[in-house]
């Protein structure tokens, strides 16, 4: 009986020290989460793991997009082109702002079709040679397939492959158009491309040149950059 009785006294003090000990821990542990313990910087630590996690996603999600991330912008005032329009630059692409003096003997050069020359994009410090230009001019609202045929038909007087299609440009509904110049200037057939949008401040054309098609290859990230980031100004 007495066995019994002390065995039945050892569990219950048994069991009010494990229950104690228990208790201990996790006031502890409560403790540590409240007090910036292992349990908070733990937490801490998977947040930036998510967070450097995320940029890393964006990263590969840019290049799988455009295959080019971004290194800064134009467009906007204050910037190297002031436009009405602005897009994200591809590492090493210098811009140069166009002046055009109408009363210049040059001053035909920089007219295409319906639009004025405003802005170079110089590829050269990025180790290709050619060009992103944009092109301004217009009524806002215009038909931007029809500017492109101006455009085109101007720049190149022969031409093959020549085809239009619908397209994104940012949140703009744009016109796009890629072509085989023939130019007889050329040594050999070279890649051509533009795309048109209408702004409030009237039609821009972004196109992208270079001195062949192997550049043009090689810079179509860059261009495709721009197409993908253009914005209002």
């Amino acid at each position: 009986m007495r066995g019994r009785v002390r065995g039945a006294a050892l569990g219950a003090v048994a069991a009010v020290l494990v229950t104690g000990v228990a208790s201990g821990c996790s006031s502890k542990a409560d403790s540590g989460e409240k007090a910036g313990g292992p349990g908070s910087r733990q937490d801490t630590q998977q947040d930036a793991n998510k967070e450097e996690t995320k940029k890393e996603e964006s990263k590969e999600q840019d290049k799988a997009a455009g295959g080019s991330a971004a290194a800064g912008s134009v467009g906007a005032p204050g910037s190297a082109c002031p436009m009405p329009v602005t897009f994200s630059l591809a590492a090493d692409f210098k811009p140069e702002r166009v002046e055009s003096d109408k009363d210049s003997e040059f001053a035909a050069v920089l007219d295409q079709g319906p639009v004025t020359l405003v802005c170079e994009i110089d590829a050269k410090p990025a180790g290709h040679i050619g060009f992103i230009r944009v092109w301004v001019g217009a009524e806002a609202g215009g038909d931007t397939r029809k500017a492109l045929q101006a455009f085109v038909a101007d720049g190149a007087k022969e031409r093959t492959d020549e085809v239009y299609k619908d397209t994104k440009a940012g949140k703009f509904a744009a016109t796009e158009v890629t072509y085989i110049n023939k130019n007889e200037f050329l040594d050999d057939p070279k890649k051509e491309r533009a795309f048109a949008v209408t702004t409030p401040q009237g039609l821009v054309v972004v196109d992208l040149g270079g001195f062949d098609s192997q550049e043009h290859e090689q810079m179509l990230p860059a261009y495709e950059l721009a197409k993908r980031t253009l914005r209002i100004s």
